[in-house]
């Protein structure tokens, strides 16, 4: 229970429908800390937040200490990835690793028979065993932060909330008089307060603001930043460049600290290479290929390609047409139809052999 209208309206509903429900809420960070942002997960305000609907609900609600284990796992990968020219995504290592390894295990030594969450995703028993699915509102859909999920995870989760929209999960919210109903929706990364997320990264890591170039394709210098950690792949705003086209970033250099800008077909990518592989599909991952849909980033829609194993739980895959944008550090997820076949994350490329 992160103290928001979803995860608390799935409490109440398990509640009516007479189930034995245990609500728990995890303190991330250092509590001073989690008072600075409001509408932020598992925040001071929204611990409290949590705790009123449990009251409201009726049930036991207890409040565990993961901070050691979330800074550990999910605020340094965010600080070492911004720093190795990546896009990080801390949503996805979080539900990896504290909330579907660490809670998980905390639900079954509670005597769980379910770890029921709010996520807008649906879990569906297929021949093979349950099966991960689209939300039924294409809007809400979270599938994208969940493609790490494992088998054995998935057979564990219940998502009552992926044949919903979100209208009708405060309708449920209102009925069942719950003090969160129309509480505004977090937008930020929890730990990223106003999402300045610079500001985090050089605290973490001092130096991650260090002046560097900003080259064209063909190593002239076209201007300076002020560090590496304010760009990302295909960022146009804020390059501070005066050019007579239009420019993107196109690479980044950690190591020279260099910000490699070009015109927008530079972007594109016929390929792209994954590492950690987690594949949800009914059977192995074919040799020789199989075609499937993938989102590069969580606001797209899945576009056609075909997906090829790579030793050491690696994958390539192969865009229908090439796309632009493609960010070290992001996660693809293979769909079939509204099925969510896994997913790895995308491994930087030299621009020159990507095309």
């Amino acid at each position: 229970m992160s103290g928001g209208v979803d995860s608390s309206t799935v409490a109440a509903l398990m509640s009516e429908q007479g189930y034995d429900v245990v609500g728990v809420t995890l303190q991330l960070y250092d509590h001073g800390q989690a008072t600075v942002g409001k509408g932020a997960c598992c925040a001071g305000q929204d611990i409290y937040d949590a705790r009123r609907v449990a009251d409201a609900i009726g049930i036991p609600h207890y409040v565990l200490d993961y901070k050691r284990r979330f800074r550990d796992s999910v605020i340094e990968d965010f600080a070492d990835s911004y720093l190795l020219g990546e896009t990080p995504i801390p949503c996805v290592r979080c539900n990896q690793t504290v909330k579907f390894i660490d809670l998980l295990a905390t639900a079954r030594d509670l005597g769980g028979e379910a770890l029921v969450t709010g996520h807008y995703v649906r879990r569906m028993d297929g021949p093979d065993g349950p099966e991960m699915h689209r939300a039924v509102d294409a809007a809400k859909d979270q599938s994208y932060f969940l493609f790490a999920t494992t088998r054995e995870q998935l057979s564990f989760l219940c998502f009552p909330l992926g044949g919903m929209g979100k209208a009708e999960t405060r309708c449920h919210a209102s009925r069942l008089d719950l003090p969160v109903a129309m509480k505004p929706e977090s937008q930020d990364i929890c730990f990223v307060p106003e999402g300045s997320y610079p500001r985090v990264v050089e605290k973490l890591r001092p130096g991650a603001c260090d002046a560097g170039d900003i080259v064209d394709l063909d190593g002239r210098v076209l201007g300076s930043h002020k560090g590496i950690i304010h760009f990302t792949i295909g960022q146009r705003r804020g390059l501070g460049l005066a050019a007579p086209e239009p420019l993107y970033v196109v690479r980044i250099e950690p190591t020279s600290r260099r910000v490699v800008v070009g015109p927008r077909a530079a972007l594109l990518r016929g390929h792209i290479e994954l590492t950690d592989v987690n594949w949800l599909g009914a059977s192995d991952l074919p040799e020789q290929g199989i075609a499937v849909r993938v989102k590069i980033r969580s606001t797209t829609e899945p576009a056609a390609a075909t997906l090829r194993q790579l030793p050491d739980n690696g994958a390539k895959v192969v865009f229908a047409t090439p796309e632009a944008g493609v960010a070290p550090g992001q996660a693809c997820v293979f769909y079939d139809g509204e099925r969510v076949l896994g997913g790895g994350w995308i491994q930087r490329q030299d621009a020159r052999l990507a095309a």
